[in-house]
């Protein structure tokens, strides 16, 4: 069983936290801004907690791929910025080479020392022993709170774990935890499955999980074409993995009564936001399927509705194109609605926490998850390294 903040003493204590700052940034000129501050506000009740108990948080986060070397468009510098916006706490950010006395001064005009970008030590991402053991010098206590770097085995996620006695899961992680363990061991049926996205390659292992599991397996997005053309229907010049449609003819036979395909086809001639869009059952030989056509988003939302637990990754077209989206929208809205009827909603993946965002309805499901392969991953029955580490 994974160790929560009520197990740890935190009074007086420096309190390395891992969090997941990885958040798009909009810059103008020579200033930037945070642009989706969603994962910075899902880590400010830890945060808030350890403050409480009387600990001195030192946040420990990546910020891109500035490739193992300082990048000043990926300082962490606005997100130290924006956390003091949204929470009115002192916030300063320490630079490398990281000198436990001149970290700790810091709180003497701070509630929150933020380290700078993780990653722009390329020791980082090796997992290497020296640099986990200067993160691990500035505390007596590590907390882990960033889910989605979970299945990255890295010096600030896993190595540290490994070198600090005092050791838990914040309360974001311990939230993931609780609600994908939820999903694997409890659901309350029927329980309905919606997986999008653009390979079957990506989400073969998450179908293979859940198939035993569910009691519908609903697919969309360009994934459906390689399952498509493994039933023997024309795709067109849809997106189809070749190499993948004898396994998809597999996961086919083995869910035959639980697994369902569109019917109907958003198509185009060319992959373009002004491409031609029209509706059909079959796709001609000449066009690709871009999105589900709304027989399919009908019958999908009648699914959803009669759900009790339901659980999203995976858009259902190319929805970042106004007229391939609806077929996706249409799915935000249906888990919506089954969770006001009362459903059990997880919806994980970057593109589908996008989606539920876009739509308006984040505050209208469960759980959105702040991780998308660390999600995959937990669903798949994968042991994350971020999470096992806290065991040791």
């Amino acid at each position: 069983m994974t160790r929560t903040l009520d197990d740890l003493h935190l009074q007086d204590e420096y309190v390395l936290v891992r969090v997941d700052f990885n958040v798009p940034l909009h810059r103008s000129e020579a200033t930037a801004s945070v642009g989706d501050d969603t994962r910075i506000r899902a880590a400010t009740p830890t945060i808030r907690y350890i403050l409480s108990k009387g600990g001195r948080p030192i946040l420990m986060s990546h910020l891109g791929r500035p490739k193992g070397k300082p990048s000043p468009e990926l300082s962490l510098a606005p997100v130290a910025a924006h956390l003091h916006s949204i929470t009115d706490l002192r916030v300063a950010v320490a630079d490398p080479p990281y000198d436990p006395s001149a970290v700790h001064k810091l709180f003497a005009d701070n509630d929150v020392v933020l380290l700078q970008n993780t990653r722009f030590d390329a020791r980082e991402t090796t997992n290497d022993t020296a640099l986990a053991a200067e993160f691990a010098s500035l505390g007596s206590v590590f907390v882990s709170d960033a889910f989605g770097t979970a299945h990255r085995a890295h010096a600030s996620t896993e190595g540290i774990a490994h070198l600090v006695k005092q050791k838990a899961a914040g309360l974001l992680m311990a939230r993931e935890i609780d609600v994908l363990d939820r999903l694997l061991e409890a659901p309350a049926k029927p329980f309905v499955a919606i997986v999008g996205g653009a390979k079957v390659s990506d989400k073969i292992g998450i179908i293979k999980s859940l198939l035993p599991r569910v009691d519908h397996l609903l697919i969309g997005g360009a994934m459906a074409y390689t399952f498509l053309r493994a039933q023997g229907f024309g795709t067109g010049t849809s997106l189809v993995e070749e190499d993948k449609i004898g396994e998809a003819s597999q996961l086919l036979e083995a869910g035959a009564a639980k697994i369902v395909l569109p019917t109907d086809h958003v198509v185009a001639d060319r992959f373009a936001p002004d491409a031609d869009a029209s509706i059909v059952d079959q796709i001609p030989g000449d066009m690709m399927g871009l999105d589900i056509g709304p027989a399919t988003r009908a019958h999908y939302a009648d699914l959803v509705g009669n759900a009790s637990t339901v659980v999203w990754n995976g858009p259902m077209g190319v929805f970042e194109m106004e007229r391939f989206a609806a077929g996706t929208l249409a799915v935000a809205e249906a888990v919506a609605r089954s969770t006001k009827e009362g459903a059990f909603s997880v919806v994980g993946g970057g593109d589908s926490v996008a989606a539920i965002s876009q739509a308006g309805l984040d505050d209208d499901v469960s759980h959105v998850s702040t991780g998308g392969g660390a999600m995959l991953e937990y669903l798949e029955g994968i042991t994350l390294p971020g999470i096992a580490a806290l065991a040791s």
